[in-house]
């Protein structure tokens, strides 16, 4: 095993930042999830031997044998690095000995009190503290608070002895990752990029320069860590606005979805947010109360974060008294109802359940006493707490045989016409029957 001391007077900054600008450099991606997997497949696309690491020896074993398990990434493309000798992916924390940069992707949940969960962060941190071999860049990607990076990252590298600016650099670039989104992926999505001082910006800048098309570079990781969460507070505030006109137009008479259509052929000031039965995934859920609890730390109030999902969480119990609105059509109660649910991913065309509106439509639908079944090619199994059912083939049968056929996640390989024509009764939570006229339709 090579010593730290030997490993710095062979290597220097200098050839560091050569060897990322010419794609030789030794690259770590710590966390092969949906961020991390398609990240350290890009570099090693680019020809950058990249070590994937990850403590799930199961998704180890999988990448290994050249299969994908997240869904934006084919397994062609795993077993082509793979083989390649470009990727390897692991669970030995050694193999990140010799690493010019690392990049952390991690994820960043909230524990059941509301407060951040930076224990992901921790543990990569102490991983790489523990191996760490000068010069490196560490780079943070797992969304956080403003002053992440310097406050919990930076101390934790140090505690191996390492010094910042002469043993490691560190950078924050947020990941930008939307699954199932076939327009932006890695390569064309712009990347932000703050580095702890210029060498760090430089370095970083020029990593992520050789997979994406632009790089936005601003002035500190503090900077780059709030403006990924401007970006998803602004969503979460905006959906929240636009569920909040939906139940108010509903009782207007008014159909929400052709008055945004409307607003939205405005060529300036406006931009087209849509209603829904909640929001879901990593990011919006999530990570505007990394801004609002920091705010709390230093006494500030920001109180739109906490009005927004108060609004959004609410939803869920709205499109569940629609169901029932739904099943009085046939003469039945809630009670003693059948509910079919299309999709129960966060979104369409996905796979993943995290903070799936879908979850809190079920638990609520089965403590009123309905009967559930659900039908979503990419989710074969629905797991959750003692609640475990599989998902039912959409035929003219489990269709007809449903008091409401509910629609939460549009998946676009749904057939909607056989829906149309079987189901008694529907709620369309996404406007995913805008070109059905039937009385039978009930939309958000």
């Amino acid at each position: 095993m090579k010593s730290p001391t030997s490993s710095s007077q062979t290597r220097s900054w200098e050839n560091t930042l050569e060897r990322i600008k010419t794609g030789t450099a030794r690259v770590a991606v710590i966390g092969l999830g949906y961020v991390g997997l398609p990240l350290a497949t890009a570099f090693a696309r680019k020809g950058f031997h990249v070590i994937g690491f990850d403590v799930d020896s199961e998704k180890v074993s999988a990448l290994t044998d050249g299969r994908s398990y997240v869904l934006d990434v084919p397994s062609d493309t795993v077993a082509e690095v793979v083989g390649s000798g470009a990727f390897e992916p692991t669970s030995d924390a050694q193999a990140l000995r010799g690493a010019d940069a690392i990049v952390i992707c991690v994820p960043t949940p909230f524990t059941v009190d509301r407060a951040p969960d930076l224990s992901y962060i921790e543990s990569a941190a102490k991983t790489i503290a523990s191996v760490l071999e000068p010069p490196c860049l560490i780079v943070l990607e797992s969304t956080s608070y403003p002053g992440t990076t310097e406050e919990l990252l930076v101390p934790i590298l140090e505690s191996s002895g390492r010094k910042l600016h002469e043993d490691f650099e560190v950078a924050f670039s947020p990941e930008r990752v939307d699954p199932g989104n076939k327009r932006y992926h890695i390569e064309n999505t712009p990347k932000v990029v703050g580095g702890l001082g210029n060498r760090a910006g430089d370095l970083a800048c020029a990593l992520y320069g050789s997979v994406v098309d632009k790089v936005v570079r601003v002035d500190s990781p503090r900077d780059a860590e709030m403006a990924k969460l401007i970006e998803n507070t602004f969503r979460q505030v905006n959906i929240a606005l636009v569920n909040e006109l939906a139940l108010i137009a509903k009782r207007l008479g008014v159909n929400i979805w052709k008055a945004i259509e409307a607003a939205a052929s405005k060529p300036f000031g406006y931009m087209p947010f849509y209603p829904g039965p909640g929001v879901g995934g990593h990011c919006i859920p999530i990570d505007p109360h990394y801004l609002a609890w920091k705010a709390r730390e230093l006494g500030c109030e920001i109180s739109f974060i906490e009005l927004a999902e108060r609004i959004n969480q609410s939803m869920p119990i709205h499109v569940v008294r629609l169901t029932e609105e739904a099943v009085a059509m046939s003469g039945k109660k809630l009670a003693e109802a059948k509910v079919l649910i299309l999709g129960v991913s966060y979104k369409r065309d996905i796979d993943d359940l995290r903070e799936s509106p879908a979850l809190a439509i079920i638990e609520q639908l089965q403590k009123e006493g309905a009967e559930i079944s659900y039908h979503d090619p990419y989710v074969p199994v629905y797991r959750r707490g003692n609640i475990e059912l599989k998902s039912v083939d959409l035929t003219p049968d489990t269709i007809e045989s449903a008091d409401c056929v509910l629609l939460v996640t549009d998946h676009s390989i749904i057939d909607k016409d056989l829906v149309a024509r079987h189901a008694k009764a529907i709620v369309d939570t996404r406007n995913a029957f805008a070109n059905y006229q039937q009385d039978n339709i009930i939309r958000l």
